[in-house]
């Protein structure tokens, strides 16, 4: 199997959980919020040698130009960039890029909101990977926990199928605490990473087989899609007749034959403020920040501004992001709170 791999990147998140910075109008993918270069693109240039293909990008309408001009900034412009109609999760969004994929065609599913931080090993569990593939197996990564960790799905890995790689023995939902500590302690379970490689015609086949009416619709949508140069945008009627549902829930968890390489590859999927903050480079305070701020006596804070001027002083382990005309400061470990000040500002 020869044919370079081919990257779909899914782009059609609205990340309100890093508010104020990241809105629905410019969610965190389309925001440089670990570098100079927006986590969009540097979800593309992670997949950007000479085994892998331009990318499949499938994104929200609203962020149509935005996308494109990202990708070509970065110089990876996509060979297709299918513009979802109404937003439908992962499953069908997948299904959209397997259907304007050839059949033969290996894909390699990722979000476009995640952090890599070492791409060697990415690349060596994606080569490790690419045999079973080549005889049908769905493959996921499984990325090796360092804590026990409640807000991620876990993985338990099963028995070696080929050198790296494992059958699934079961996919966990989120777990309590007290469940994440037993596993971690057992080692037999890696987080699920959410990102995906398999043969396009065996990941139809199995929505087919778990999901036919999601099937369905993606190809009436597909079959009846608008084409502009590059973009492509499936029907809205057809589409919007889709279950809404996840790879994992739709596919992953229901088929045969699935398989997960275990990695260490410096993953985050940059879920909060506090996720950021443990990445970030700090100070000899213990504290990020970016964009005009004057800290002083102020410890293990992460500051981000993209406008106001932000003064802090003998503060410690706050979270303090000014952008626009929205201020949030809350405390250090309690940045998953943010999303009930969403619901409250909804109502």
């Amino acid at each position: 199997m020869n044919n370079p791999i081919v990257p779909v990147i899914l782009s059609g998140g609205s990340g309100t959980r890093l508010w104020p910075m990241s809105t629905p109008e410019m969610p965190k993918q389309l925001l440089p919020l670990t570098g100079d270069q927006t986590m969009l693109q540097l979800t593309a240039r992670r997949a950007h040698t000479n085994e892998f293909a331009a990318p499949i990008v499938v994104a929200g309408q609203r962020h149509a130009d935005l996308v494109e001009q990202q990708l070509v900034d970065t110089g990876i412009p996509p060979q297709v960039l299918i513009l979802e109609p109404v937003a439908r999760n992962t499953a069908p969004a997948i299904a959209l890029a397997a259907l304007a994929a050839r059949p033969e065609d290996v894909l390699l599913v990722m979000p476009s909101d995640h952090v890599v931080a070492d791409l060697d090993a990415f690349h060596a569990a994606i080569r490790a990977a690419m045999p079973m593939v080549s005889q049908g197996w769905l493959v996921t990564f499984g990325i090796t926990p360092d804590k026990p960790e409640t807000g991620y799905g876990y993985i338990q890995v099963g028995r070696e199928i080929a050198k790296g790689v494992h059958q699934v023995a079961r996919f966990v939902e989120k777990p309590r605490l007290e469940r994440a500590e037993a596993m971690l302690a057992q080692g037999d379970h890696a987080w699920n990473g959410g990102i995906f490689l398999f043969r396009a015609d065996r990941y139809l086949e199995e929505l087919g087989q778990h999901a036919p009416t999601m099937l369905i619709a993606a190809e009436k949508a597909m079959r009846a899609a608008r084409r502009e140069g590059k973009r492509l945008t499936p029907d809205e009627g057809e589409f919007a007749a889709c279950p809404s549902d996840s790879i994992d829930y739709a596919v992953m968890e229901r088929a045969e034959r699935v398989a997960v390489v275990p990695v260490a590859m410096g993953w985050n999927d940059l879920g909060s403020w506090d996720a950021l903050h443990a990445i970030s480079e700090l100070d000899l305070g213990g504290n990020s920040h970016r964009g005009e701020v004057l800290a002083i006596d102020t410890r293990n804070c992460l500051i981000r501004t993209d406008r106001v001027r932000v003064a802090a002083v003998g503060v410690e382990d706050l979270i303090v992001v000014a952008s626009g005309d929205d201020v949030l400061i809350l405390p250090r470990g309690q940045s998953q709170d943010v999303k009930k000040l969403i619901e409250a500002m909804k109502r």
